[in-house]
């Protein structure tokens, strides 16, 4: 079956990509539950980038200090100064990015449940703006490093950059099935592993078209196994439930 257009019309004026994006991730773990060994268990994750505000409660550092002092000098100690920290060399107003999330996430459970393979499907918020950018791919940087392997999937139309491209420029490294101009819809598999006193990184890309089914790739869960992500099943099993055309 044909890949979707979810980002624009007439697709997106009558479903909107959220709810493709946060039910993909749980058809996802159906799916590998009829692949995975016992030991292993699938989980999905979904985390909308917006942001929280958190209260924290706040004090008069004054206050504060007098009653320290204060209890030093009744309980017959000695009272001390409070050290008051040197004025900051930079206060400006901002904000901590928040990526979204939608995700799947392999555990071992014989190895403390051990995170071993992380399915990693990119959102608009991903690729909107360069920080967000560089959060997604220092994210999937940061699995690997922890022999964790990794899957991206990208079906955003509405912008034009690849992050698995960008995660291997972080490594310091290029596919050459990218071409001149990484396409902007794909699905890469990647894991580090050790070989010859070394680590290798692997990968397995395969760019993605619009009308055309999706492919298999490989989720590595050893060194020496993996199961199919069976990409085109799972997505469309999301579309019947979603009832998309």
């Amino acid at each position: 079956m044909p890949l979707r257009d979810h980002f624009r019309s007439p697709l997106d004026d009558i479903t909107a990509w959220e709810g493709f994006h946060g039910q993909w991730p749980a058809v996802i773990v159906q799916q590998l539950g009829k692949k995975l060994p016992a030991r292993y268990v699938a989980a999905p994750r979904v985390h909308s980038g917006s942001q929280v505000e958190i209260d924290v409660a706040t004090y008069d550092t004054e206050d504060v200090g007098l009653s320290s002092a204060a209890a030093g000098e009744g309980n017959g100690g000695v009272a001390t100064a409070v050290w008051a920290p040197p004025r900051p060399t930079l206060a400006v107003e901002t904000e901590l990015p928040d990526a979204d999330e939608y995700e799947v996430r392999i555990f071992d459970t014989k190895r403390g449940r051990r995170l071993v393979a992380a399915v990693e499907i990119v959102s608009p918020a991903n690729k909107d703006r360069p920080e967000h950018r560089r959060l997604f791919v220092a994210k999937c940087a940061a699995l690997l490093q922890q022999r964790v392997s990794v899957a991206v999937v990208d079906l955003v139309t509405v912008r034009d950059f690849n992050l698995y491209a960008d995660l291997l420029e972080m490594l310091r490294h290029s596919d050459p099935s990218l071409g001149a101009e990484p396409p902007p819809l794909y699905a890469a598999s990647c894991r580090w592993r050790p070989h010859d006193n070394t680590r290798l990184l692997e990968a397995w890309n395969q760019p993605l078209t619009l009308g055309r089914p999706l492919p298999t790739l490989p989720l590595w869960l050893t060194d020496t196994f993996a199961v199919p992500l069976e990409l085109e099943e799972s997505y469309e099993q999301t579309c019947r439930d979603l009832r998309i055309p």
